[in-house]
C-alpha cells in the first residue's frame, strides 16, 4: 500500500542516502591514503590504487546492477548492494594487508553502484502505478543530495581520518549501509515475483562491457603517453559487444532501443561533455590554485565553496519548477563564461574574480545535473530506465577520467599561468560544444513531463 506522501521523505531518504554512498566513498579515501601508504609501506601511486579500483568498479557495475534490477526487481538490486557495501566496509576496516583493502574497495564499488540505478527504477515503478509523470523534484532531491556529498566528504573524511585513522574510512560505511538497509527495506514496497532465471543474465555481454569500459578508461587516463594498442583493443571489444548484444534474447544493453533513440544517446553525450569540461575546469582551478596561485589547500577548499552552494541552490529552483531545457543550454553557456575566465585568470588575481570562477562551476554543475537527469527519465522506456541510470553515471565516470589526462597533458611538469590558460581554451571548446548538444536538440523538453 503506498502512503498518502508517495514521494515522501520515508520514501525517498533510504534512496537519497544510497545514491550517494558511491560519491561519498570516492572522496573519503583521498583523506587516508598517505597513512595507508605509511601503514603497508607503500609508495604513493600504488595507493592510489585504491582510488582507481572503484571508479573502475563503478563504472562498469553501474548499468549491470542496472539490469540485474530489471531481472529480480529493483528493491532486492537496491538492498543487496546495500548489504555488500556493509561487508566491504567492514572488511577494509578489519584489513591486515593491503590486498584485502583492495578487495574491500572493490566490493564497496560493487554495492554503492547499485544504489542509483535500482533508486531510479524505484521512484519510476511508483511515479507510473500512480501516474504522476515526471517526479522532478526527487530527482533534484538527488541531485542536490550528490553536491551535499561533494561539499561534505572531504571534510568528514579529514574528521574520521584524525579521530579514527583510516580505518574509520572503512568502518564509517557500517552504519551507513545499516541505516539505509534498515529504512530501505520498510519503506519500499516488495518487489513482484519475477518469472526471469539466472540464464536470462547476459554474462557475454556483461564481460564484453567491463572490458571495454577498462581498457577504455586506462587509454583515457594515460593519454600522457598514450597506450595505442589499448585503443585498438577497446574499439574491437566494443564492435564485440554491439553485435552481441544484437543477438542476444535478454541484452546487457538493449542496442536496438539505443539505436533508434537519438534523444537518450544524446543526454548521455551530453553527461559526458558537460562532466569532461566541469571536472577540468574544477580539478585545474584546484590544482592551479594551490601550486601557482599561492594558496594553501583549506584556502582553495573555501574559494571553490561557492560552487557546491550554487549547484545545490540551482538544482532546488530548477527541480521545483521542472525546467529541462534553459538549464542545460544555459549551464552549457556557463562553461564557455568559465573558459572565457580562466584565460584572464594569473596569479595576484584578486580574490572575487576567482569566487566568481567557483560560481560559474556551480551554474554548469546545478543545472545540467537536474535537467540532464530528467531527461533520461523521461526518454528512458519504462523497463530500461535502471540499465539506463547505469550507463547515465558510466559516461560522467568517463568524462572525469578524461578530465585528468587533460590536465597532466596541458599543465606538463609544472603548473603555471600559462598551463592554465591553454587548459582556458580547451574548456571554452568544451562549452562551445556542450552548448550546440544543447541548443540545436529540439527533443529536449522544455519542463519535465512536457513535449518538445
Amino acid at each position: 500500500m503506498v502512503e498518502k506522501k508517495p514521494f515522501g521523505l520515508r520514501f525517498t531518504g533510504p534512496l537519497m542516502l544510497g545514491t550517494t554512498l558511491n560519491p561519498l566513498n570516492s572522496s573519503l579515501i583521498a583523506t587516508g591514503l598517505a597513512g595507508i601508504a605509511a601503514d603497508f609501506s607503500l609508495g604513493p601511486g600504488t595507493a592510489a590504487t585504491l582510488v582507481s579500483v572503484l571508479y573502475l568498479c563503478s563504472a562498469v557495475m553501474q548499468p549491470t546492477m542496472g539490469k540485474l534490477a530489471t531481472l529480480f526487481g529493483p528493491r532486492r538490486i537496491f538492498l543487496t548492494g546495500v548489504a555488500i557495501l556493509l561487508v566491504g566496509g567492514a572488511l577494509g576496516g578489519l584489513a591486515v594487508n593491503f590486498g584485502m583493502l583492495l578487495v574491500s574497495r572493490a566490493l564497496i564499488g560493487v554495492g554503492t553502484s547499485a544504489c542509483y540505478p535500482a533508486a531510479m527504477a524505484l521512484v519510476r515503478r511508483r511515479a507510473d502505478r500512480l501516474g504522476t509523470g515526471v517526479p522532478s523534484r526527487v530527482l533534484g532531491d538527488f541531485s542536490i543530495a550528490a553536491q551535499v556529498t561533494v561539499v561534505l566528504g572531504l571534510p568528514v573524511g579529514g574528521v574520521l581520518a584524525g579521530a579514527f585513522g583510516w580505518r574509520g574510512l572503512f568502518w564509517v560505511n557500517v552504519p551507513l549501509a545499516a541505516v539505509t538497509l534498515v529504512s530501505a527495506f520498510f519503506a519500499v514496497e516488495k518487489d513482484e515475483p519475477r518469472s526471469r532465471t539466472r540464464a536470462a543474465i547476459d554474462l557475454p555481454g556483461i564481460a564484453l562491457f567491463a572490458g571495454a569500459v577498462v581498457v577504455l578508461l586506462l587509454f583515457l587516463g594515460g593519454l600522457a603517453h598514450p597506450v595505442w594498442w589499448q585503443l585498438a583493443v577497446a574499439v574491437v571489444l566494443v564492435a564485440a559487444l554491439l553485435l552481441w548484444e544484437r543477438r542476444a534474447t535478454a541484452p546487457l544493453i538493449d542496442v536496438r532501443m539505443l539505436a533508434g533513440n537519438g534523444p537518450l544517446q544524446r543526454t548521455y553525450l551530453r553527461q559526458l561533455v558537460v562532466g569532461l569540461g566541469v571536472y577540468t575546469s574544477l580539478y585545474a582551478t584546484s590544482q592551479w590554485m594551490q601550486e601557482a596561485g599561492g594558496y594553501s589547500a583549506s584556502a582553495s577548499g573555501l574559494l571553490l565553496l561557492p560552487m557546491s552552494l550554487l549547484s545545490i541552490v540551482l538544482a532546488r529552483v530548477t527541480s521545483a519548477r521542472g525546467w529541462v531545457r534553459l538549464p542545460l543550454t544555459a549551464g552549457a553557456a556557463a562553461v564557455i563564461a568559465a573558459g572565457a575566465l580562466m584565460l584572464d585568470v594569473h596569479r595576484g588575481s584578486p580574490v572575487p574574480v576567482l569566487i566568481a570562477l567557483s560560481g560559474l562551476f556551480g551554474v554548469t554543475n546545478g543545472l545540467s545535473n537536474f535537467a540532464n537527469q530528467a531527461t533520461l527519465y523521461a526518454r528512458s522506456p519504462g523497463d530500461t530506465i535502471a540499465v539506463a541510470a547505469g550507463l547515465f553515471r558510466t559516461a560522467g565516470y568517463i568524462g572525469a577520467i578524461f578530465s585528468s589526462s587533460l590536465i597532466g597533458i596541458t599543465f606538463g611538469g609544472q603548473v603555471t599561468d600559462a598551463g592554465f590558460h591553454r587548459l582556458a581554451l580547451l574548456v571554452l571548446g568544451i562549452g562551445v560544444v556542450s552548448t550546440l548538444l544543447a541548443g540545436l536538440d529540439r527533443t529536449i523538453p522544455v519542463r519535465a513531463g512536457s513535449r518538445p
